[in-house]
């Protein structure tokens, strides 16, 4: 990819992985640039955090202290390593299920 795109790209790309603002805001500053290190990232991170809601309205059934803080923990490593790879620039997915998000969401930035 052009390094004039991943630069121009960057500091969208790291505000979409802020608390779920963050995403939409995003989103919409980007949607008339269409920059596609911008678009790879925000679906990356709206992925994140659909499956973090997902899973935390299964865990709040659940009473369990443990669980809650190894949901947090799981999810904030996640956010910490996409917002990484936005800010180094690289075109990383997130392990596991980054992929599932860049298909389920491949119309984001079309």
């Amino acid at each position: 990819m052009n390094e004039n795109i991943i630069k121009d790209g960057k500091k969208l790309a790291c505000v979409s992985y802020l608390p779920v603002f963050g995403t939409l805001i995003a989103y919409f500053l980007n949607a008339d640039i269409k920059n596609p290190f911008t678009n790879f990232h925000i679906r990356q991170a709206l992925g994140i955090w659909i499956f973090y809601f997902i899973c935390a309205i299964s865990v709040s059934n659940i009473d369990s202290a443990m669980l809650r803080i190894c949901l947090w923990v799981f999810f904030g490593t996640l956010l910490a390593y996409g917002f990484v790879m936005a800010f180094t620039g690289k075109y990383q997915t997130v392990p596991i299920i980054g992929p599932l998000f860049q298909k389920w969401f491949s119309n984001i930035g079309k």
